[in-house]
């Protein structure tokens, strides 16, 4: 067991920050800590691909004429567009907490569900 944790700590790192991040999303009642949450979710889904994708002494496929397993870049490149996409997500979501704390002034979710249903 300790062997496979040694060895295998990525997939420790990313059940953590899995568990981490999924309990901020449901355990929290303020907005801002909630996308912090979807986050720190975010990249552990990161940590997973890019650590299911990882090969013990793989090449690069782009260089030809070396033997041995080759690392397939595909993994890296849909996790470089993931980044993307999240930093995006990010910023809307931030704006949209922004509008709904000028709007409503405050960020817990019980009390914007309170004022919501007495309008």
């Amino acid at each position: 067991m300790i062997d496979l944790l040694t060895t295998r700590y990525t997939y420790v790192l990313f059940a953590a920050l899995l568990v981490v991040g999924l309990y901020i999303v449901i355990a929290s009642s303020n907005l801002v800590k909630k996308v912090i949450g979807l986050n720190i979710f975010q990249t552990a889904i990161f940590l997973f691909f890019v650590s299911a994708a990882y090969i013990e002494g793989g090449a690069s496929p782009v260089i030809h004429g070396e033997g041995g397993p080759y690392a397939s870049p595909l993994p890296q490149v849909i996790v470089l567009t993931a980044i993307v996409v999240g930093v995006a997500l990010t910023a809307v979501a931030l704006a949209l907490v922004v509008r709904i704390y000028s709007e409503y002034g405050t960020l817990d979710e019980q009390t914007l569900r309170e004022v919501r249903a007495d309008e």
